[in-house]
């Protein structure tokens, strides 16, 4: 008796724990997603994301970003949490799972604990506690056999099935793709074109009609478990729990690191970012035996493993165990930070962060920001829009430390990039915002452009994570105990 009500006891206390942290986590939107207001209005301040209503008891674990027009965040039952998008947002609309003002849980196998997720213009990419990988999204981006048989069909789950089949693809180092045909909701998987949104410079379709997929799961080999993802604008990395990065969709300015303008990727490749002898996390750091980049050059880079990784529009980078920083792919506006405007079809050192150990690594369409042990924020690459933090507008092609006054005496802890436009956290729990603002994605309560560091507005809350989406960005916070 006095054993079972001891159980007894520690489930209510479980329970009565749970209650209080759904109570303290909050989660923060401001910017550009259509399906949130009646109007469509972009939302200037921070506004607090209603819980959905199948998890009302459910709390806020992370946020993911999103897409284009759409939000991402996950709950801590490990559920992928989608909201924001609109019926005339095409391709974007059917990755978000048509969610529109109410956040739902994304149609995912009902045992897949999502603990990571991210996603680029329109395809999405999520990992669960195990170390599997989901993607979903522009068929282009999602490496998967599958034969679509008539375009001009729009069908449901059903439809996809009976139309569909999947041819198991294998290649040198790569790994295979299985397609998942779980239970989904009928509407979240119709097929349709690409609507005509106004996507100017930032689409990167091709002008072909994009089909939507459904979720695959991708098999990267025996043995090999992810533990976070990264998309860009057709691209996807993925890093394992050894420091491994596998990459796979479009390459065609170098973005995933192949050594070559291969343009489409269509199972995972391991990314030669440090030499295969030297990956594992009990190895010890120091300098590897040296790369070979695509114009025969020779450089080394510090480390033994990759740490963090990113996708931009159409570049990548990644961080080392030692702090080193990695970039790949387009450097039209120098985005690459090497100092030049070259594409890099390899994994390259940034030379210059070389004796600055870096932290986090984040990319937007044109740029790249990173944050050092110490807390300084580097930014390299476009600059149209302010994006860089500089206080100017040209473009800088070899990292730039941020020394705006408003970041004086503070320490970045944490930094995401959204199409062109920035948030930080600092080591006090403090936002800060800077760029691109048409949408109020900086959450100043405007929408002029800022070309320096300002802080948002969040009273009462500390914010433990920050996240940008192409047009918006989220923040999870918590109220003081």
């Amino acid at each position: 008796m006095d054993g079972c009500g001891g159980e007894e006891e520690m489930e209510d206390r479980r329970e009565l724990e749970k209650e209080e942290k759904k109570e303290k986590d909050v989660v923060l939107m401001w910017g550009y997603l259509p399906g949130v207001s009646p109007d469509r209005l972009p939302l200037l301040h921070p506004v607090p994301v209603r819980r959905p209503e199948s998890a009302n008891k459910d709390a806020w674990r992370d946020v993911s970003g999103g897409g284009c027009g759409f939000a991402m965040a996950i709950s801590e039952s490990g559920k992928l949490i989608t909201w924001g998008s609109t019926d005339d947002m095409g391709q974007s609309y059917l990755t978000s799972g048509k969610h529109e003002e109410v956040p739902e849980a994304f149609p995912l196998p009902a045992e897949a604990d999502i603990v990571k997720a991210a996603a680029g213009w329109a395809h999405c990419v999520a990992v669960t506690g195990n170390g599997e990988v989901f993607t979903w999204g522009w068929k282009e981006c999602v490496p998967t056999g599958k034969v679509i048989a008539d375009q001009r069909a729009v069908g449901n789950l059903e439809d996809e099935k009976q139309c569909g089949s999947l041819n198991e693809q294998v290649s040198p180092n790569s790994g295979t793709i299985a397609n998942y045909e779980g239970k989904s909701s009928e509407e979240s998987t119709k097929r349709r074109r690409l609507s005509s949104v106004k996507q100017g410079h930032e689409s990167l379709s091709s002008g072909d009609d994009a089909l939507a997929t459904l979720p695959c799961i991708v098999a990267l080999g025996a043995g090999v478990k992810i533990t976070s993802v990264a998309a860009g604008g057709r691209h996807t990395l993925a890093l394992s729990d050894v420091g491994q990065v596998w990459g796979w969709g479009y390459g065609g300015e170098g973005q995933l690191g192949l050594g070559s303008r291969i343009r489409m990727v269509s199972s995972p490749h391991l990314v030669p970012c440090i030499e295969s002898a030297s990956y594992g996390k009990d190895k010890a750091s120091g300098y590897n035996k040296g790369i070979t980049s695509s114009e025969g050059q020779i450089y080394r880079v510090t480390g033994s493993f990759v740490k963090a990784i990113a996708c931009g529009g159409r570049h990548s980078a990644a961080v080392t165990d030692s702090g080193a920083v990695l970039t790949f792919g387009w450097g039209l506006y120098g985005q690459c930070g090497n100092g030049t405007t070259e594409d890099e079809l390899s994994p390259k050192c940034v030379s210059s962060l070389l004796g600055i150990r870096i932290l986090g690594i984040a990319a937007g369409l044109w740029h790249t920001l990173c944050n050092s042990i110490d807390g300084g924020v580097y930014a390299f690459g476009g600059n149209q829009f302010g994006q860089l933090g500089t206080g100017l507008d040209q473009a800088e092609t070899i990292p730039k430390l941020l020394t705006a006054s408003s970041l004086e005496s503070t320490n970045a802890k944490i930094v995401s990039c959204g199409a062109r436009h920035n948030a930080i956290v600092t080591d006090d729990n403090r936002v800060f915002s800077w760029g691109w603002n048409k949408y109020g994605q900086l959450g100043l309560g405007d929408s002029i452009d800022r070309s320096l560091p300002s802080q948002v507005p969040i009273d009462n809350l500390r914010v433990v994570n920050v996240s940008c989406g192409w047009w918006h960005t989220l923040a999870h916070a918590q109220s003081p105990a």
